[in-house]
């Protein structure tokens, strides 16, 4: 089921495969420097195992500073399943990834992420202790997405500040792309907030909600990027921040929940050479991965000590800000820079 696969950058990667249950997926360890890798399971459609490979040794590379960057004692990890979670995901192909999981021994923690749901994971906790984003149990988290929202929505405050002067969103228009679990909470904050809201996703249901319950206006997924707007959030998939879309952008301030925004490192040079303000993604959307890890670690004031890591992910933000406008650099960069270094110090 499970075959290890060489890595030049990662710790292990393997292929996950089960004849029976169909299952056919990928798990990569990029770091257990700072503890037990963790990083969430997705199920989606992809252009081929390559097109999948190349996402989980991203995603997991991205957990590595993400956990790092939240200040937690967990290392980089990510899992992915291909398939439509629509139509081919089963209680049988589930328990087989759990299998899976079991089998590294707890070097890789999972939970929720695309097309997963808490029932999922409890699914998958059959077959394995090694999973959290669990509805009950005595430190169950349940679904992270809340959490992640409130982290972007926090990072977002700090952005319209520095580029704004102000960081009421009261007035400011923001699109948001991906009305997924995350992207949903995200757009319930801002509207609250009571920023003017465009929204796009793939799925027609979910922009004629959006529409109905926040006031929004619904606007092409292909051209969403483009929208006359004060903020841009991406809250779908990875590398919607390339050489394409950059010039189209009309937002000064680009913060969002999805994964490896930048196609590519260069382009957050690309954006700070147009005037706009990129956050880091894997620093404003951490806050899922801190509601997880309290999971994880066991916690038993959860709500407290999330509370207290949020605060410290703003903080962190608010200093890779300070830094950036102090080196004329983009925060990306700086942000990157901040997390090698703190890993630098880590004993192996």
């Amino acid at each position: 089921m499970l075959t290890r696969l060489a890595s030049t950058s990662h710790e292990d990667v393997y292929r996950v495969e089960d004849d029976d249950t169909g299952l056919r997926g990928f798990i990569a360890i990029h770091s257990t420097r700072l503890g037990p890798a963790a990083g969430g399971l997705r199920m989606r459609v992809y252009d081929g195992d390559t097109a999948a490979l190349e996402d989980v040794l991203n995603l997991s590379r991205g957990m590595s500073y993400k956990n790092a960057a939240a200040g937690l004692p967990l290392g980089g990890g990510k899992a992915v399943i291909v398939g439509d979670p629509a139509r081919d995901k089963t209680p049988e192909l589930l328990r087989a990834m759990g299998r899976a999981i079991n089998a590294l021994q707890g070097r890789y923690w999972t939970a929720e992420d695309m097309g997963m749901s808490p029932a999922d994971m409890a699914e998958i906790a059959r077959e394995t202790h090694f999973v959290a984003g669990l509805d009950h149990g005595r430190h169950a988290s349940g679904d992270p997405s809340p959490i992640t929202a409130r982290g972007v929505f926090n990072a977002m405050r700090a952005g319209a500040a520095q580029v704004y002067g102000s960081d009421d969103l009261r007035g400011r228009h923001v699109a948001v792309q991906g009305l997924g679990h995350v992207g949903w909470h995200l757009c319930t904050l801002l509207h609250e907030a009571g920023a003017r809201l465009s929204v796009a996703d793939m799925d027609s249901t979910r922009v004629s909600d959006a529409v109905t319950a926040f006031g929004a206006i619904g606007v092409p997924a292909h051209t969403v990027h483009a929208t006359q707007a004060d903020i841009f959030a991406p809250c779908a998939i990875g590398g919607i921040l390339n050489a394409r879309s950059i010039p189209e952008i009309q937002a000064r301030l680009v913060v969002g929940a999805a994964n490896n925004q930048l196609a590519t490192p260069g382009d957050a040079d690309a954006l700070q050479a147009r005037g706009i303000l990129y956050l880091p993604d894997y620093v404003a959307n951490g806050g899922g991965i801190i509601n997880v890890a309290a999971e994880i670690l066991e916690i038993t004031d959860r709500s407290v000590w999330v509370a207290e890591r949020l605060d410290a992910m703003q903080a962190t933000m608010q200093q890779i800000l300070i830094r950036a406008e102090a080196e004329n650099s983009s925060p990306a960069v700086i942000a990157d820079r901040m997390v090698e270094d703190s890993l630098l110090q880590v004993a192996v």
